[in-house]
């Protein structure tokens, strides 16, 4: 078996859901098309395997899936866990201004004036808007790095090119 080389991390088996097989997925998104549209998911338990989903629907924060393979209530808990990843190609399109948290992970960070204020390290999402983690390198070794909370909303975020791997933002190095 190949292993796809776009696979992203999307979530988690959390349970079972019902007795029929079904398992219940915690994504790492608010936003779980990525796991609705695909219809073959990667699971890590017992060892990286594809397995085809014979549908999925969203209920509550969670999604719930009837997968090929999983007849009853014991082979879903079974693989409680699991990490669930999907191909990047199987991702709905997006709009020009829209992006996956995946795509900006790792992009330089740097401010108008042209300071480097590190990479993105993760992203938060506080309610009101996401949020990036920017980590700056640490100065010396026993150092902690510095990290830059910013909010990701136009007023801070001016500009993100994926293919210059660079978010420009209107924020001070002493923010």
């Amino acid at each position: 078996m190949t292993i796809p080389d776009d696979l992203v991390l999307v979530g988690y088996v959390a349970g079972a859901y019902g007795i029929k097989g079904w398992v219940r997925i915690r994504p790492y998104s608010s936003d779980a098309d990525a796991l609705l549209h695909a219809k073959t998911w990667w699971l890590d338990k017992p060892v990286l395997r594809d397995v085809d989903m014979m549908q999925a629907k969203i209920h509550g924060e969670d999604v719930v899936a009837q997968l090929m393979g999983v007849a009853d209530r014991d082979a879903a808990e079974a693989l409680k866990g699991a990490a669930v990843q999907v191909r990047r190609s199987h991702f709905p399109p997006l709009s020009d201004d829209e992006f996956y948290w995946v795509d900006l992970l790792g992009l330089s960070v740097e401010n108008l004036q042209g300071e480097s204020l590190g990479t993105v390290a993760d992203l938060m999402d506080n309610g009101a808007h996401p949020i990036l983690r920017v980590l700056e390198p640490a100065a010396s070794d026993g150092d902690k790095p510095q990290e830059h909370l910013i909010p990701f909303v136009d007023q801070f975020v001016k500009t993100v090119d994926q293919s210059a791997r660079k978010i420009t933002v209107d924020w001070g190095l002493d923010y």
